[in-house]
C-alpha cells in the first residue's frame, strides 16, 4: 500500500495547524486538513442539508476513496463536546453539528476495536435509535462485530464495549450562500494507516491502480448506507 500520500496529508495538516493557531485550542489535539471536498448526491448535484433524512444512515468516501464516512441528521440541534480522549492519551475538544439546524454531523465509519466497516456486501456498523427507554435517547452508533457502541452527540464517544478511543469526526462546513455541505478534515484518533494495512490485501482487488490511499478531490457521493451495503447487521 502506498503511504506517500497519508504522510503528505499528516504534513499539511500539521502546517495548517501551525499557520493557523485557532483551530486548536492550546494542549489540545490538531484537526487534520485534507481536501476540501463538496458532498454532492448520486445525481452530482450538490447535496442540500434539507435532503439528509433525520435519523438515517448516510454514507460517503472521505478523506480517501476506501475511507467510508457516516453522514447523520440527528434532528436536533448538537451542541459541542469537549474533554475527548485518544486511544494514546492525546485530548481534543468537538465542535458539534452544522446546517441550518446544527444537525448534521459526520464520523469515520470504521470502528475503533477491530475496524469494522461498511463494504458493499455487508455492513456491521450503523447508526440506530434507541431501544426500550436505552440511553441515550438521540440513538447510537452501533458495531454489531464486537459490540462497541458510541454517542454521535458527544463527538463520537464511546458508550460501551471494547472501543479504546471514539469514532475519529469528520470537520463539516456548511456554506449557507450555497446552501452546500463541504467535507475538510478529520479530528480524533485517526485509523488510516493501520486500516490501510490490515486491508491491503483486499484493497490490492479493489483498487487495482493502488489509489486506495489517495485523496479525494473535487466531490463525494453522499448515498443511503442501505444503497452502498447490501446487508445491514443489527444488534
Amino acid at each position: 500500500m502506498r503511504r506517500r500520500s497519508f504522510v503528505k496529508a499528516c504534513a499539511l495538516g500539521a502546517g495548517y495547524a501551525a499557520l493557523n493557531p485557532s483551530v486548536i485550542l492550546a494542549g489540545e489535539l490538531r484537526a487534520r486538513h485534507y481536501e476540501r471536498v463538496r458532498l454532492v448526491d448520486n445525481r452530482g448535484a450538490p447535496l442540500r442539508p434539507g435532503a439528509v433524512r433525520p435519523r438515517r444512515n448516510y454514507v460517503f468516501q472521505y478523506p480517501y476513496p476506501s475511507t467510508p464516512v457516516f453522514l447523520l441528521n440527528l434532528g436536533l440541534p448538537v451542541n459541542g463536546h469537549n474533554g475527548l480522549i485518544t486511544e494514546g492519551g492525546d485530548r481534543y475538544s468537538w465542535s458539534g453539528g452544522v446546517g441550518p439546524g446544527r444537525s448534521l454531523v459526520a464520523f469515520s465509519a470504521i470502528c475503533a476495536h477491530k475496524l469494522a466497516h461498511p463494504t458493499p456486501s455487508v455492513s456491521y456498523i450503523s447508526f440506530r435509535n434507541p431501544r426500550n427507554d436505552e440511553d441515550p435517547s438521540t440513538g447510537v452508533i452501533s458495531c454489531c462485530a464486537e459490540n462497541s457502541t458510541y454517542d454521535p452527540v458527544r463527538g463520537g464517544e464511546v458508550i460501551s464495549g471494547p472501543a479504546g478511543q471514539p469514532l475519529a469526526a469528520v470537520l463539516l462546513d456548511y456554506v449557507e450562500d450555497e446552501d452546500a455541505l463541504y467535507a475538510t478534515g478529520t479530528l480524533g484518533g485517526e485509523l488510516f494507516q493501520r486500516f490501510f494495512d490490515d486491508f491491503e490485501a483486499r484493497f490490492s482487488l479493489e483498487y487495482p491502480d493502488g489509489d486506495a490511499d489517495a485523496q479525494v478531490a473535487g466531490e463525494a457521493t453522499v448515498v443511503p448506507l442501505e444503497n452502498y451495503s447490501r446487508n445491514l447487521m443489527r444488534c
